[in-house]
């Protein structure tokens, strides 16, 4: 546990478990107080204790937590091609997202912020922040996102009037209104531009099956105000110092 004659950057223990990636804060809160977490073989009873980084051994279940505050954390921006699974290991032996990236980033167990289903592409961000990546995926801080969409044959004005006042889908689910843009209207499809606000399962696919108008491509353009720009697919690049920025003031960090 820090001692406060040392002069070393110390940090909240809630906090430090939340940066490990293992839990928000609030649900490190909880590993506290059920007396799962331990510092330096000494059983914790607040989430308010000071923790040196550098010194200090924090395990939670018996398990040590990886210091990832004595490196620098780690923000890509990838252009995820179709036919990719984004999850770090597949037990369909299909390839990941993580098969994209260099060794060094593999070894350093970068994760993906969220998910983006197998056939659809475009800007997956993944990290070794856990904290970051808690806030992106819960539903108080949900940046918008968005998305280029081909789909077959025309989009009524009736149909983009229904998806941008909210609709329900045939399964239950409540949709929050989604802001849609005619990009192209062609003799055999339409390209569209959606921006969303929530994060439900396969949420463009299933709005479109419901006026029956097939999908041909989803492409996941921005989020938040990182941008896709021209990354070829399957390139990754590391987020500016700027972006990373942009993304911890829009989730409160």
């Amino acid at each position: 546990m820090a001692d406060s004659t040392k002069n070393t950057e110390t940090i909240r223990l809630n906090k430090f478990i939340a940066s490990a990636g293992i839990s928000s804060r609030r649900g490190a809160d909880e590993l506290i107080n059920q007396g799962k977490v331990k510092i330096n073989g000494e059983r914790v009873e607040s989430p308010g204790v000071q923790v040196d980084p550098e010194n200090d051994l924090v395990e939670v279940n018996g398990k040590p937590v990886q210091n990832s505050l004595q490196t620098k954390n780690i923000y890509i921006l990838l252009n995820k091609p179709i036919e990719t699974v984004t999850t770090a290991k597949d037990p369909q032996k299909r390839k990941t997202v993580l098969d994209l990236l260099s060794s060094q980033f593999r070894q350093r167990r970068v994760f993906p912020v969220g998910r983006l289903d197998f056939y659809s592409e475009g800007l997956l961000l993944l990290t070794t922040d856990g904290e970051l990546c808690n806030r992106l995926t819960h539903p108080k801080w949900h940046l918008p996102k968005v998305y280029e969409v081909i789909v077959r044959g025309p989009v009524s004005s009736k149909s983009i009037s229904i998806m941008e006042s909210g609709m329900y889908l045939s399964e239950g689910d409540i949709l929050a209104p989604v802001k849609v843009n005619i990009l192209r209207e062609g003799k055999d499809t339409t390209k569209v531009e959606m921006v969303l606000n929530q994060g439900v399962n396969r949420q463009i696919r299933r709005m479109f099956r419901e006026f029956d108008i097939t999908i041909l491509r989803i492409k996941r353009t921005r989020q938040g105000k990182v941008e896709l720009g021209d990354l070829p697919a399957g390139k990754w690049r590391e987020l500016t110092a700027s972006e990373v920025k942009s993304l911890q003031k829009d989730v409160g960090l």
